[in-house]
Formats: C-alpha cells, structure tokens, sequence
C-alpha cells in the first residue's frame, strides 16, 4: 500500500486507464466509448511519461556541471503516440458522423436491429 502512496503517477494512471476501460465496456454510445478510449490513452501516456522522468536529474540539454540527464526517448515516444491518437480519435469521430447519418443513431444496440445482426 506504501507504494501506491507515494507513486503519485503510477497511481493516477492506473485509476484512468480503469475508468477509460469501464467506459469502454459498459456503454453502448459510441461517442462514450471514444471519450473512454482517450482516457485510456491518456493514462498510458502519464505512465510512460511518469517512469521516464528520474528526480533530481537534469533535461538532455547540455550544460556545465550538469550530473545526469534524463532520457528523452519515452517523452519523444509519448509525443509520437499523442499525435496517433489524435489521428485515430479524428477518424473514428469521422466514421461516427457517417453512422449517425446512415441510421440516425449512434446507440450500438440500435444500430445491429437496424442492420439484422
């Protein structure tokens, strides 16, 4: 339980990813299981974000006196998943306009009667 206490991020991302995964399962809307896609994601990141990051080291800019750096390669990696998932939230909100238009809903369960599924 200490453990949970004192990290901060690991702990906070965790709590995200779990409600982005409940969202994700439970509803129905199609909107709400994006929203609960990008909480997902979000949570994904801070982890990443939060186990790249090492206290009391420096950023990798090069500097007199400087110790340790610390290693930008998940922040670049991070940045990179940001830009796809903005990419696929773009998308599948696309293809949700093209769903309501086509049945006038964007309820899953309305959408298998429409189609006979």
């Amino acid at each position: 339980m200490k453990s949970l206490t004192t990290n901060y991020y690991e702990t906070g991302s965790i709590i995200l990813f779990g409600i982005g995964f409940t969202m994700l399962l439970l509803h129905n809307n199609i909107i709400k299981k994006i929203i609960g896609m990008n909480i997902m994601d979000t949570a994904i990141f801070l982890f990443f974000i939060g186990k790249g990051y090492v206290h009391g080291k420096d950023a990798p800019i090069i500097r007199e006196g400087a110790v340790g750096y610390i290693d930008p390669v998940p922040s670049a990696l991070m940045l990179t998943g940001i830009v796809v998932a903005v990419s696929v939230t773009a998308f599948l909100l696309g293809l949700t306009v093209r769903l309501y238009k086509a049945y006038g809903t964007v309820e899953l369960d309305e959408i298998m009667k429409m189609r006979g599924d």
